[in-house]
Formats: structure tokens, sequence, C-alpha cells
């Protein structure tokens, strides 16, 4: 019986030390590489329920970067899109469908024991006001570093055949592995800082994101 209570405390208690990490870690301040200088380049954060893009100004060197995904009808050169989008997540739980309803519970259990890693893109114009949009500014050198590490998160160019959410967004083989401990929320404080921009230490859901964004303030709203 005492081995019996042993077990089932254990097993309630890695939820909740989940929970209790996600919500604590992310005030904890997370650095990379030194690339801090004056505020050049602006940046977006566009949270979901429970996914977060980054958005980046489509400027022509952005265009240049991600045009191959022209060819599979993500308008990056269309003179009205202003801003791409760029997301990272589990093939399963990411390309299920284009609203949270429609996930499966074996996409959700596939997303959480492990994941190939897919990047989505599309294109977006000019941006309503949105409470869940959050700009961040960054310095030349910091802006250059998160190109790098976004462009260099992808594994090909070439696009998934699966359709899309929105007709204009396409998905794209990535680099990494999707689990429960290395979500896309995860994966985005990963990058940031690996790109000089200081972030919450682990975040692995949007509410560990809003939290490392409201207690380290480096964002402009």
């Amino acid at each position: 019986m005492r081995k019996s209570l042993k077990l089932l405390a254990t097993v309630l208690a890695i939820p909740l030390l989940y929970l209790a990490a996600s919500a604590l870690l992310p005030l904890i301040r997370g650095t990379g590489p030194d690339l801090s200088g004056p505020p050049a380049r602006q940046i977006g954060l566009l949270q979901g329920p429970i996914h977060t893009d980054i958005l980046f100004p489509l400027t022509p060197e952005v265009r240049a970067r991600f045009a191959f995904a022209e060819a599979v009808g993500v308008p990056v050169n269309h003179p009205k899109a202003q801003w791409l989008v760029f997301g990272w997540g589990s093939a399963a739980f990411y390309t299920t469908a284009g609203t949270y309803a429609d996930i499966t519970a074996s996409a959700v259990l596939t997303a959480a024991t492990g994941d190939d890693a897919v990047i989505r893109l599309d294109a977006l114009g000019p941006l309503p006001p949105m409470e869940t949009l959050r700009f961040l500014e960054l310095s030349e050198a910091q802006f250059r570093a998160l190109l790098t590490e976004t462009t260099a998160a992808l594994a090909s160019e070439t696009a998934l055949d699966h359709p899309g959410f929105t007709g204009t967004d396409a998905f794209f083989p990535a680099h990494g592995h999707f689990h429960l401990f290395r979500t896309c929320n995860v994966w985005l404080g990963e990058t940031l800082r690996a790109s000089g921009i200081p972030f919450g230490l682990w975040t692995p859901a949007n509410w560990s994101v809003t939290l490392a964004l409201d207690w380290h303030g480096p964002d402009r709203s």
C-alpha cells in the first residue's frame, strides 16, 4: 500500500511540477550572445491560445530570404503584404486542422511524446490592433541573428503536401524535435535567446511567454 501511495504521489507531482516550472522559469532572464545596441528593427509576437508566431516585417531582405515560399502560394512579394508569419511546431498537432476544436487526441499524444517539427509560413497585410500582438524593438545585430536562426530552422524549402489554414500559408519540414518539454513556445524562447534577445529561461506554454514578456518588459505594446 505504501509503495502504491508513493507511486500515486509521484504521478500527481509530475504535472504539478511542470505547471510550477512553466510559471516560475519564465521569470528567470535567460541570455545569449551580447548583440545589444540601439533599437533599429521591430518584430511582432502574435499569440494564439497555445502557440506564438514570430512576425517579420517584409523588408526587401526578408522577402529575398523567403522568396522560395512564393512557389507554393505564400504571397511574400505581394505589394500589399507587410508581415511574414513564422511558426514552429509539431507536425501532427500543428497541421491537424485550422481550428483547435478539430485537433484529435492522437495528435496531442504524438506531440506530447515526440514528433517531427514543421514550420508554417504565411504573409499578412496591415495589422489591426490586437491584444494578443506584442512588438519587440531589436538592435540591427539582434534582428539579423534572429533572421539567421529562423531560416536555419528550415530543413527544406520544399513545402509539405498538406493544406494550410488560410489559403496563403504553407508548411515546411523543420529541424528539431517537438515534445512536451520542447514545445513551440520553448523553441521560441531558445531562438530569441540564441539571437541575443533576453527572454525567459523556459517557456513551455503560452502563459509562460506572456509572463516572460510582462516580467522582463522588452516589448512595446
